[in-house]
């Protein structure tokens, strides 16, 4: 994708997703991105931006968000070694929502993405607990990611028990395709389909078996064979 967006972009929509999220343009700016997706009928799920960017230049993370037509901006990731205390968790929690009012003023839901190191216990509960709870949810959503729950022995089900009502992005992601690994979609498409909130349900891959176009493919199929697309 880095090289070649729109050719990469096509093939996604020819497999029959309907949006990407961005974490990134490829070789293309924003406006050159914008015409891709439109030309290619995809839509923007959301954009995914790491806090130097979110701190440095928020201005223009809004200006390209409502370009791209998104409801939602994601916090991709939070330094690992910042979540010590039930202080320092709930201080994140506090500055995430800060930048999440500000987004709120254009229309735009702000969230959080987790990965495992979030999920360490600290004074009896997963740091995220602590970040999520010192949040407004009109000002901070949950973007949970179901793998790094489950790896970081956080259930995935009982955190959408939890916070499902404020997840309207889901990541869907396995060890390798979908339904290669331990997460048990079955049991979460069940809670989220009952809690209604979640708008996306965005796959992601790290860990590939096979090229990543053809590894998209067999993540689709495998998505319709649970009746999800």
């Amino acid at each position: 994708m880095r090289c070649d967006f729109a050719a990469t972009v096509a093939q996604v929509a020819e497999i029959g997703y309907r949006g990407v999220e961005l974490a990134g343009y490829g070789n293309l700016d924003v406006q050159g991105v914008d015409q891709t997706l439109r030309d290619a009928g995809l839509s923007v799920t959301g954009l995914h931006i790491n806090f130097d960017k979110l701190s440095s230049n928020l201005n223009a993370v809004v200006s390209d968000a409502l370009l791209l037509k998104t409801r939602y901006v994601t916090c991709s990731i939070w330094p690992k070694e910042q979540f010590v205390s039930v202080a320092a968790c709930e201080g994140i929690g506090l500055r995430l929502a800060q930048i999440g009012e500000i987004f709120r003023s254009f229309g735009i839901r702000f969230g959080f993405h987790n990965h495992a190191p979030e999920v360490t216990q600290i004074g009896g509960r997963s740091g995220l607990d602590w970040l999520f709870d010192a949040a407004a949810p009109r000002d901070l959503v949950s973007q949970p990611d179901v793998y790094w729950l489950h790896s970081g022995g956080y259930a995935p089900a009982q955190f959408l028990r939890r916070y499902g009502a404020r997840c309207p992005l889901i990541h869907i992601k396995d060890h390798g395709e979908l339904g290669c690994g331990p997460v048990d979609f079955a049991e979460l498409f069940s809670i989220i389909d009952d809690i209604g909130a979640a708008e996306w349900l965005i796959v992601v891959q790290e860990i590939f078996n096979y090229a990543p176009l053809e590894a998209a493919r067999r993540n689709f199929a495998q998505l319709r064979a649970w009746g999800r697309c």
